[in-house]
């Protein structure tokens, strides 16, 4: 399912630029931080909020009372973005040098989840920690009518992605100058139980907690 259309064609290295759903998919299924984009009132405004994604549905979420969940829930057109940095790749010059990353923009209108809002808040918690949402109690109807949920079809997107070491000049090789990667990683640290409630070892999916 091809996502390219005149609005998300990559200009600016286009070599970089992938428009299949599971290039796309993958990168929204290694994260779950976005930043949404949108203007209201004349005023651009750029939210960072967690996502979960189901099929070719993307799914966010915040307090009822959000000027931005309610201006974006209008149907007004948004930007969603999500980006994986890799590394830092060190050329012998800086305007050679540059990074690693993944990249993901999704473009489209969001609308309000109204009858299944519980199972897309379970999407969302699944997306950020996996195993989590069934060990948590029960959400009460008040925590649900004071969250908004809205969901943005999947339809329009493009990903870019840099991969490898520097391209230096051929000249450049010369230069007594180191060139190379730094690997970068999002790693979980080790659990830390707030100290309250009923004393427990952490869960087990904590322990083996990563993205990608």
């Amino acid at each position: 399912m091809p996502l390219k259309t005149s609005r998300t064609t990559v200009h600016r290295l286009p070599k970089r630029a992938h428009y299949d759903f599971d290039t796309i998919t993958d990168i929204l299924d290694s994260g779950f931080i976005c930043h949404l984009g949108f203007v209201s009132d004349g005023q651009p405004y750029v939210i960072p909020t967690g996502y979960g994604r189901d099929g070719d549905v993307l799914y966010v979420h915040g307090s009822a009372v959000s000027r931005t969940l309610k201006a974006v829930a209008g149907g007004i057109p948004v930007c969603v973005t999500v980006t994986h940095l890799d590394g830092l790749v060190l050329a012998r010059s800086g305007f050679h040098s540059s990074m690693n990353y993944r990249s993901a923009v999704i473009l489209g209108s969001a609308e309000p989840v109204l009858d299944d809002k519980l199972r897309a808040l379970e999407i969302i918690s699944e997306q950020i920690l996996p195993g989590r949402w069934a060990e948590l109690r029960p959400t009460t109807r008040k925590e649900l009518n004071a969250t908004t949920v809205l969901k943005l079809p999947i339809t329009e997107a493009s990903a870019k992605i840099r991969t490898g070491p520097p391209a230096d000049d051929d000249e450049d090789y010369a230069l007594p100058i180191w060139g190379g990667v730094v690997p970068l990683a999002l790693i979980a640290g080790k659990p830390e139980h707030d100290g309250k409630g009923v004393p427990m070892p952490a869960p087990k999916y904590l322990a083996k907690y990563r993205k990608k």
